[in-house]
């Protein structure tokens, strides 16, 4: 059984649980005028923290320059009470992985730094941002960044969830964190979908969505670490799913087959009937495309059983990379005080729409809830979390099986003659990162005679940098103006990662790391992870990237036939990675 013994949040409605807990009982609403973002549209609402860097930065004991990120101070915050309130001291922490979600980093600071002119600015970098974190908290045993958009948080419970099943570590601390930018301020301005008033989730007025920034931790273990070292826990999480809607880079499609899977999955994994579900904490962004998939979805979960259901974003504003995690903590703290938040500003039913929570429901026995948290590329993933009982499951080390590489290629070796043709009309929209990582893995498929991968996880230092440059340059050229959406889309890194579900029509587990040179052994290590475990017969790994034009794909299967070696343990996994990195 895995247990959560801390937890740590940062966001509009409050620095801290504590204070995040009361705002929820008391209907507070962090949304506002802009304050601390650098942008010429300071009258949009927004979700920010009420607190400046240089508050922040005082408060973690840091000299704050023009360097740190509000992502980092932001992380930081949140990921040392968490490690607080679960009693893990500093030097406890090589044995304990951290896993952090986000797709912003530290754009932040790389925005004031670009220079269009300049050819070697670093842009924003994940895996950076969450190593300077890391730096300011302890040496962990294992660090790696989920990027997948709105979902990468909660991403990062699935994997700290395997890597704990595993048996490779005891304890992992999973969240997300981010900042607000003029990057993706004006990215989401671009396309069309800010609310110029607070957002209302599931109305039908509903207009659009209200960034918002923040950050939250959660730490899990298995209940037998917890109660060997006499730690209380809070609750369980008992279950997840994670699935690609393989429609639209942005867009949600009509049946949300997408949410539809991950909740299902979810809910399997946990041993669960729709029933059994007593909240749903919902995506709802509060814009049209997304609330009606998600209502359409849930109306295909649970149909006559529908449980409450509320969307917190009204509250916190939508924190994109941290919303997974800010709201699981949500959850954590409805289970913990007996309530259901409720869905603030909500008035006029939808057409076919759920209908939320409209006033905070109190003395509630909540056993199981549902968080949703879904991204760009139709990244849609769900996790359960239950109170703990008795009758819970103890918890039992599983075999590891062995796993095979079926098959690795590199696109500079692939003959022109074995290359798949692209649709002219889609090739040309595509960038040369997103051309060789499409064609590779489409090759890589075809070798090792699988149509659709059970998994296609991807390995991106910086993932498509070309139109994230490009998406800078206008700004910093044309101003906050009219900006094109398509560069802006194409800049979340899991862009590579949604593009081949797309095109194969491939509906299963999505995730893509951005952490640097470690971006290919995290992808290797998540697939590794769910074939051992059982979870997964196949994956599609690749490491896809525009610098040096890197483009290599691996199948990973439960099946020696064929095999170019095999990965016995994590350990292999790594010599596999520096082979093909050197």
């Amino acid at each position: 059984m895995i247990v959560v013994t801390g937890t740590g949040i940062v966001s509009a409605i409050g620095t801290n649980t504590s204070e995040v807990a009361n705002a929820l009982l008391e209907d507070v609403s962090g949304i506002a005028p802009v304050n601390f973002l650098q942008t010429e549209h300071r009258q949009m609402p927004v979700g920010e923290v009420k607190l400046s860097n240089e508050q922040l930065a005082q408060r973690l004991g840091i000299v704050s320059t023009d360097n740190t990120s509000r992502t980092m101070l932001l992380g930081t915050l949140a990921l040392r009470e968490a490690l607080a309130m679960a009693g893990i001291k500093d030097d406890e922490l090589e044995g304990v992985a951290l896993v952090s979600g986000t797709t912003v980093a530290d754009m932040d600071c790389a925005e004031q730094r670009f220079d269009p002119r300049n050819d070697h600015v670093a842009l924003g970098d994940c895996g950076r941002s969450t190593e300077d974190m890391a730096q300011h908290v302890g040496r962990f045993g294992f660090v790696t960044t989920c990027s997948t958009a709105c979902s990468s948080a909660a991403n990062a419970f699935i994997l700290g969830a395997n890597l704990l099943r595993s048996g490779r570590f005891k304890q992992v601390v999973v969240g997300g964190t981010e900042c607000l930018s003029r990057f993706h301020f004006n990215g989401f301005r671009s396309l069309m979908i800010l609310d110029g008033e607070p957002c209302r989730p599931f109305d039908a007025t509903r207009a659009g969505l209200n960034l918002g920034e923040g950050a939250a931790f959660v730490v899990l273990e298995t209940a037998e670490h917890a109660a060997q070292r006499g730690a209380k826990a809070m609750a369980q999480l008992s279950g997840w799913g994670n699935a690609c809607d393989a429609f639209h880079q942005t867009a949600s499609s009509d049946d949300g087959i997408g949410a539809v899977l991950s909740m299902r999955q979810a809910l399997q994994r946990a041993g669960l009937k729709p029933a059994d579900i007593q909240y749903v904490n919902a995506h709802g962004t509060g814009t049209p495309n997304n609330d009606a998939s998600e209502s359409e979805a849930l109306h295909r979960v649970f149909g006559e059983t529908m449980p409450p259901v509320s969307s917190t974003k009204s509250r916190t504003g939508h924190t994109t990379s941290a919303s997974g995690s800010i709201e699981a903590v949500i959850c954590l703290l409805a289970m913990r005080h007996g309530f259901i938040p409720s869905n603030l500003n909500w008035h006029y039913a939808m057409d076919k729409g759920i209908v939320p929570v409209a006033k905070t429901l109190r003395q509630q026995q909540l056993q199981h809830v549902l968080c949703n948290s879904f991204g760009f590329g139709g990244n849609d993933t769900s996790l359960v979390f239950s109170a703990l009982s008795a009758s819970s499951k103890p918890w039992s080390q599983q075999p590891l099986r062995p796993v095979y590489v079926k098959t690795i290629v590199n696109f500079g070796d692939i003959p022109e003659t074995e290359l798949p043709r692209i649709p002219p009309l889609v090739a040309r929209r595509l960038s040369g990162v997103l051309k060789r990582a499409l064609l590779t893995s489409l090759v890589a498929l075809q070798r090792s005679g699988i149509q659709q991968p059970q998994a296609i996880i991807t390995g991106t230092a910086m993932g498509c940098v070309v139109e994230t440059e490009k998406f800078l340059t206008e700004l910093a050229t044309d101003g906050e103006g009219s900006l094109k959406p398509t560069n802006f889309i194409h800049s979340t890194h899991n862009t590579i990662s949604s593009l081949i579900a797309i095109h194969t029509h491939c509906h299963s587990y999505n995730s893509t790391y951005a952490h640097g040179q470690r971006s290919l052994e995290s992808a290797l290590t998540d697939a590794w992870l769910q074939i051992a475990l059982g979870d997964l017969n196949s994956a599609l790994v690749g490491l896809h990237d525009e610098a040096d034009q890197k483009a290599v794909s691996f199948v990973l299967t439960n099946e020696p036939e064929g095999a170019v070696c095999t990965l016995h343990s994590l350990d292999d996994v790594q010599k596999l990675c520096c082979a093909c990195l050197h």
